[in-house]
Parts: C-alpha cells; sequence; structure tokens
C-alpha cells in the first residue's frame, strides 16, 4: 500500500492548484442528491477483483490517472466510488447539471489520490460527515458549487470538513507538493513560452 504522502504527490502533480479550482467553479448539483447517491455503491463497483482501469474505461472511455495506483485498495475504492457517481447518471437518474464533463476524470482521480489516503472510502458510506466531505470533493473537482451556495459558503464548508487539513503533518506535506508542482507547471509554460519566441523569430 502506497504511504499517503506519495499519493498526495502524485494528485499535486495532476491537479491545478485549489485556487483556480475554485475560481472556474460554478453553480452545480445539490450536495444532497450526490451524498445520497454515494451511500447506494453496488457492490461490483467496491469488488477489488474488478479492474479499476477496465472499470474507468466503460464508464468514461478512458483511464483515469489513479488506475495506476489501484494496487492501493483505498485509491481502487476512491476511484471506484467517483465512476460510480458518473454511471449512475445512466443507472439511476441524471445530475443536474451533469458532472460528465471535461472535468469528470479529475473529481474521481481527487476522491482516489487526495481523499482517499488520507479517510478510507468506505467510510465515505457509512459515516454522514465523511460522505459528505466526499460529496463536496467530487464536486469542486468537477468544477462545480453545491447548488444554492456561493463561492465562499462552499469553500468554507468544505475546508471545515477537509480530514486533509485535520492532520496537519500531511497537510504540510500537500502544500509543499502542490507548491512544488506549480513551479515545474510555470517553468514548463515559461519553456513553451520560449521555444515559441525562438521558432517565431526564425
Amino acid at each position: 500500500m502506497a504511504d499517503a504522502d506519495e499519493l498526495l504527490r502524485v494528485w499535486s502533480t495532476l491537479a491545478p492548484p485549489e485556487a483556480e479550482a475554485w475560481a472556474l467553479a460554478s453553480p452545480g448539483p445539490a450536495l444532497d442528491a450526490v451524498a445520497v447517491r454515494l451511500s447506494s455503491v453496488p457492490r461490483p463497483f467496491l469488488d477489488d477483483e474488478v479492474s479499476l482501469a477496465a472499470l474507468s474505461g466503460d464508464v468514461i472511455g478512458a483511464v483515469c490517472a489513479s488506475a495506476a495506483h489501484a494496487d492501493d485498495p483505498r485509491v481502487r475504492r476512491g476511484a471506484a466510488i467517483g465512476l460510480w457517481l458518473l454511471a449512475s447518471e445512466q443507472l439511476v437518474e441524471p445530475f443536474r447539471p451533469s458532472p460528465a464533463g471535461p472535468r469528470a476524470m479529475r473529481a474521481v482521480d481527487a476522491l482516489a489520490l487526495r481523499l482517499a489516503p488520507v479517510v478510507d472510502p468506505l467510510d465515505w458510506l457509512s459515516d454522514d460527515e465523511r460522505r459528505e466531505e466526499a460529496a463536496r470533493t467530487f464536486l469542486l473537482w468537477a468544477g462545480f458549487l453545491p447548488a444554492g451556495e456561493d463561492r465562499s459558503t462552499a469553500q468554507a464548508l468544505w475546508q471545515a470538513r477537509d480530514s486533509l487539513r485535520r492532520s496537519s503533518a500531511l497537510a504540510e506535506a500537500y502544500a509543499a507538493h502542490e507548491h512544488r508542482a506549480e513551479i515545474a507547471r510555470r517553468l514548463a509554460e515559461a519553456r513553451a513560452r520560449e521555444a515559441a519566441a525562438r521558432y517565431s523569430s526564425e
């Protein structure tokens, strides 16, 4: 099983800064609707024998990044629960608006790589507060604010339930990973601009 710190490092390289996710979030589905759906994950989605890569391919037509870490049961379950939220739109009823957009895979990976290393996904199914945390995490990284909540309210409520922030050692490590990932992104952008400028001057 991978170290929580290592999984958080992987997540920080995949995700944009949290502040950017909040800035881009728009009104989304009702939090209660997502939380209720979380509590009704079908057993096959939780079956460790089912390939996460195959499940991801079936649900979203691509393999989620967290599939590379599916040997960790927390990651596998976290991603599978996120995939259930997306699959349930066909099997139960659609969310309004639908999270099945360009950020859907990131929302699945957020559950698997940001939340699951800190809180066992099985707790999301049995504990109301952890379920709400999972629902809020999924919505944020799918690009949404819970219906009826403005940005500052949604952010405050999410931070109050964020298990990562409650673990000071992990929170510090995650902040450091996020900072390094942001520096790497900026360097890559600067190199791309420099290469484009060189190319256009030739």
